[in-house]
């Protein structure tokens, strides 16, 4: 009797042991591709507008794991070549792409960005994610052209290719100068729930808010 009980002792404590162990359902991923302002560029860690977003998704019991694939001064061209090996590893629900004003300060060519920005949109829609473009408006010096030009590319491309458009990330604080650090081009930290209020609208239509039964 008492083999028993033991062997029944044990099967139970194996049994509990294996569920504690079973691997709990993988969450989905948010990938952040940006540069510099989406890299907390200048600011205290966990303080940009990326880093808020894991917050607010925590707090509203929006189960997402959220992963900043941001490097400073990265162009389109850096982001294309960087994502095939990120969506691999990652295999992100959602990709949000915050690339493109350092091609202006580089002077890349505007049809390059164009086809690079259109390359990683359509990579990662052809891996099923779900895309948000993050638009952007480069300074007026390069010219009225050359700026509205840049600016509308974003446009375009979100609706040619159907993904959801942040019309521009810097909204609400481009022409208040102590929203943004003394190089007058990297906001400020202050400013960085401004930047995430400006995203959100464009993110949350797109997460999956309960999971499924």
């Amino acid at each position: 009797m008492g083999s028993v009980i033991v062997a029944a002792a044990l099967f139970s404590t194996t049994f509990a042991v294996s569920a504690a162990n079973a691997p709990e359902p993988a969450r989905p991923v948010i990938v952040v591709l940006g540069d510099s302002i989406s890299a907390e560029y200048g600011l205290p860690r966990d303080t940009g507008w990326v880093a808020l977003m894991r917050q607010r998704l925590t707090e509203q019991r929006i189960d997402y794991s959220v992963a900043n694939a941001s490097i400073s001064g990265d162009t389109t061209s850096g982001g294309r070549a960087r994502l095939p090996a990120l969506m691999q590893r990652l295999k992100p629900s959602i990709v949000i792409v915050e690339l493109g004003a350092n091609d202006a300060l580089r002077g890349v060519p505007l049809a390059t960005t164009e086809d690079n920005l259109r390359t990683i949109i359509e990579q990662a829609q052809q891996a099923h994610a779900k895309v948000v473009l993050v638009g952007m408006y480069v300074p007026p010096n390069y010219g009225p052209d050359y700026t509205q030009k840049f600016h509308d590319l974003y446009g375009q491309l979100a609706r040619q290719l159907h993904v959801q458009l942040v019309p521009f990330l810097l909204a609400g604080i481009a022409d208040k100068p102590d929203m943004f650090q003394p190089d007058q081009i990297h906001p400020t930290q202050q400013a960085q729930p401004v930047l995430l209020n400006n995203v959100w609208p464009a993110v949350k239509p797109l997460l999956r808010t309960s999971s499924p039964h």
